[in-house]
């Protein structure tokens, strides 16, 4: 145990461990594998972070848009010299496959950092008309202070940085709480964001339970906007635990993947297998439903099970592993209980739909192809969180825009149609906060913006590039008397 690496708090620009010494393990979801003891982190440590960033906000609300930009770059260099290290500690204890999916979500967040640090210098304000003569006035955007940031497991490098990075650039502090089963992978981040040189305070790091340390720091009155993304359950709690604070909430997600009747269903195929099981479909924006017409049904379903059935699950570590395991005990039992409930229903298991004991003895499940699932069925009305494609038949168009807009999540989908008039149709009658033409429901590219429907369950405001700046940022308006 002795050999093992220890993962501290990172407060006021120290690493430190719990103050009542309490530590926890980082294992690996593939075989259970000890990798490091990590402090744990409690109420009085979280309290501390929110002094320290305090101080770190007074100094960083202080450069220039231009010194901070050159932070996030600083970070962006380290993390590249640390790349290797970075998708290596992702991939053991994340669970996704090291060359497949690892390295792209590194190179996502070091891309990440270096946008926030070029779009910061150009975050403009206005010149305001005025009736009154004799009167200017401007206005323009000003960091609020202390920002607490809780992130989850299933990007824990890239989703963090969605967040860390514009409040960086912005001149917020931030307060960080990770996910307790990727916390090491939190600790290697933050090692790249301290060898940058930012203030003390500029940004800190608190590990434990979130519903200790992300409690306190959501809800302290020392704290002044929120960034979360989890699920909607924890999304809700947290908008309670701190209203009246500005709050950037990325949430669930269901996912509809429409194909109309003139696809192309090679393409459509491909790209609803992607959105189904890039991450062992551990994503909120993944395909988690296939709404298709009784016409292209079996063509469809057949196409997909010859995808899923080359997906290699294996060690992360591995380079021919397509698929990882899933990375929890909980997210399973969901799916296992998602399917189930589908089977119950009458939906017709294709390929897949158990466990894969076979591979290793972590958390894997197969690849799974479910036909004619109910619409009643918990896979179409509810977030399943896995490697799983549920198809619904739907009776016409009509009932396709209706059957996607009847979920409770609004958040992504995809539409596969060669007619423009209908791509634009759907484009604007789905409420979703993204719909993509011919593309997995779960493309973005970091700058676009991306976020939840309003009056849906997917999270409040929108995070990418210049959006997320404007999102952790107040407008100040000045105004002047030149008589």
């Amino acid at each position: 145990m002795q050999h093992l690496p220890k993962g501290h708090h990172f407060i006021g620009g120290q690493w430190t461990p719990s103050r009542g010494g309490r530590t926890f393990e980082a294992r690996s979801p593939y075989d259970g594998a000890l990798l490091a003891l990590l402090a744990e982190g409690d109420r009085e440590d979280a309290q501390a972070a929110i002094v320290a960033a305090q101080i770190g906000f007074r100094a960083l609300s202080q450069m220039t848009a231009w010194e901070r930009s050159k932070l996030c770059n600083r970070v962006a260099d380290a993390m590249e010299k640390r790349r290797d290290e970075l998708a290596a500690t992702l991939a053991r204890e994340q669970g996704k496959p090291l060359a497949a999916e690892a390295y792209g979500e590194i190179d996502a967040a070091i891309t990440g950092f270096r946008e926030a640090g070029e779009l910061i210098k150009w975050l403009e304000g206005e010149v305001i008309p005025v009736e009154t003569p004799g009167k200017r006035a401007m206005s323009f955007r000003q960091p609020r202070g202390v920002y607490a940031v809780v992130t989850p497991w299933n990007f824990p490098i890239n989703i963090p940085v969605e967040y860390l990075a514009p409040c960086l650039a912005a001149g917020n502090a931030v307060v960080w709480v990770p996910a307790p089963t990727t916390s090491l992978c939190a600790v290697k981040l933050m090692e790249c964001i301290a060898e940058a040189g930012l203030p003390d305070g500029a940004v800190n790091l608190v590990l434990g339970p979130g519903a200790v340390v992300g409690d306190e720091i959501v809800g302290s009155p020392d704290t002044h906007g929120i960034g979360f993304t989890g699920s909607p359950a924890t999304g809700n709690a947290i908008a309670l635990r701190g209203a009246g604070k500005p709050m950037l909430l990325e949430l669930g997600g269901n996912g509809p993947v429409i194909v109309l009747d003139d696809a192309d269903l090679d393409r459509a195929a491909a790209a609803a297998a992607f959105g189904s099981f890039f991450n062992a479909g551990q994503v909120c924006a993944a395909s988690g439903r296939i709404l298709v017409t009784e016409k292209n049904h079996d063509a469809l379903a057949e196409r997909l099970v010859a995808i899923a059935s080359r997906i290699r699950l294996g060690d992360p570590l591995d380079g021919a592993t397509t698929m990882g395991p899933l990375n929890n005990a909980q997210v399973v039992r969901k799916i296992e209980e998602h399917v189930a409930d589908g089977a119950n229903r009458g939906g017709e298991l294709l390929f897949g739909g158990e466990r894969g004991p076979d591979v290793g003895p972590g958390w894997f499940y197969k690849p799974t192809i479910i036909g004619r699932v109910e619409k009643q069925a918990m896979l179409n009305t509810a977030e399943t969180f896995g490697p799983i494609a549920p198809l619904v038949v739907c009776a016409d168009e009509a009932d396709l825009l209706d059957t996607a807009n009847a979920s409770s999540h609004g958040l992504a989908a995809g539409v596969f149609t060669r007619d423009l008039s209908k791509a634009f149709a759907f484009g604007e009658k789905l409420r979703m906060g993204l719909v993509n033409i011919n593309s997995p429901s779960c493309y973005w590219e970091l700058h676009l913006p991306f976020g939840g429907a309003s009056g849906k369950s997917s999270g409040l405001g929108r995070l990418g590039g210049k959006h997320t700046l404007r999102e952790v940022t107040d407008v100040k308006t000045i105004t002047f008397d030149v008589t």
